[in-house]
């Protein structure tokens, strides 16, 4: 088996919260009608698997790779996951997502951070408790419906980066996109819902709030903006907006060509504007708006040459991962 540049075919999810201005990202069409509130666009999980969808692996899924070229695809990596430890997606809220956290601890555990992409005027995202929130407040709170008011709130701006930690109450919406990177996982627990009827049952979503409240994390943390750190101006400009011990990813953006990966590593690319091509070895591999591209670590460096401007995110996992980490 001979790995190469992998393209992956989007995964659309309906979100009662959701819009229909993921059309205007991704190339594939959403379906006809509804609610799009997500597109999970590398997704190693038994229910949603992303699928290549180009060349002589097309329609092999990213599980199936992982268990048959897992030392091609990971490199130095190699066996110290189980399943492909990232999750990314692109989000459209056209409404607010329900108030919620994620677990830290254990198979379920799951951090995240957020890139906004699009934002109007009535956009908002939410990021950690205000200081001094206690449990017994927040519980006062979810009695009253006042939970906003004990979260910090964020006006948020296209490029913004904000990062979530594990075990940290948050939520998103009013006409915003972004993209999300996240441990692999998909546990979730509902603090708040803002009185949302689910249209296909008629009834208020349900709740998990002593699970939620056993899952927040009550102290200060670094949750919300994140200032991007410039590493690079020329010949494309680069800066790291995210580095914590699940992933790194930096924001590429630039006219000329340049160098993306890195040898014996795997690197996700995300494509957020504009278009080009991957080089490697004498193949080209065209790059459009809102693909994302997974270059195994048998590919090592390779050179972007841009259609104009173009703008990228590129992802990393850390080089020393907890072994035989299992994401549920």
């Amino acid at each position: 088996m001979i790995l190469y540049p992998l393209r992956f075919e989007p995964i659309y999810q309906y979100r009662l919260w959701g819009g229909r201005r993921l059309a205007t990202l991704l190339r594939e069409p959403l379906p006809n009608g509804g609610l799009v509130g997500e597109a999970w666009i590398l997704s190693d999980r038994a229910d949603h698997p992303s699928r290549v969808a180009d060349g002589p692996l097309k329609g092999w899924t990213l599980g199936q790779l992982m268990d048959m070229a897992q030392d091609q695809l990971m490199g130095k990596l190699a066996w110290r996951f189980l399943r492909f430890p990232l999750l990314l997606k692109f989000l459209d809220a056209l409404e607010m997502a329900s108030i919620q956290v994620h677990p830290a601890a254990g198979l379920y555990a799951k951090t995240e951070a957020w890139v906004v992409l699009e934002a109007g005027k009535r956009s908002c995202i939410y990021a950690g408790l205000k200081p001094s929130t206690t449990r017994d407040a927040l519980r006062q709170s979810l009695r009253s419906g006042t939970v906003p008011d004990d979260l910090v709130g964020i006006d948020p701006k296209s490029g913004d980066g904000v990062f979530i930690p594990a075990g940290t109450v948050h939520s998103l919406g009013g006409d915003v996109v972004v993209f999300e990177i996240q441990q692999n996982s998909d546990t979730t627990f509902r603090l708040y819902d803002w009185d949302h009827v689910d249209a296909d049952t008629g009834k208020p979503r349900p709740l998990q709030i002593d699970q939620a409240l056993a899952a927040i994390d009550f102290e200060e943390s670094d949750a919300g903006l994140v200032l991007a750190v410039e590493e690079t101006v020329t010949p494309v400009e680069r800066k790291r907006l995210f580095d914590c011990q699940y992933f790194s990813l930096w924001t590429l953006r630039g006219r000329e060509e340049f160098t993306v990966g890195a040898e014996e590593m795997p690197r996700v690319l995300v494509c957020t504007a504009g278009a080009g091509q991957i080089e490697h070895g004498d193949i080209t591999y065209s790059v459009g708006k809102g693909e994302v591209w997974l270059l195994p670590a048998v590919v090592g460096k390779s050179i972007f040459r841009p259609r104009g401007l173009v703008e990228l995110l590129e992802i990393a996992i850390p080089s020393q991962p907890e072994p035989k980490a299992l994401s549920a």
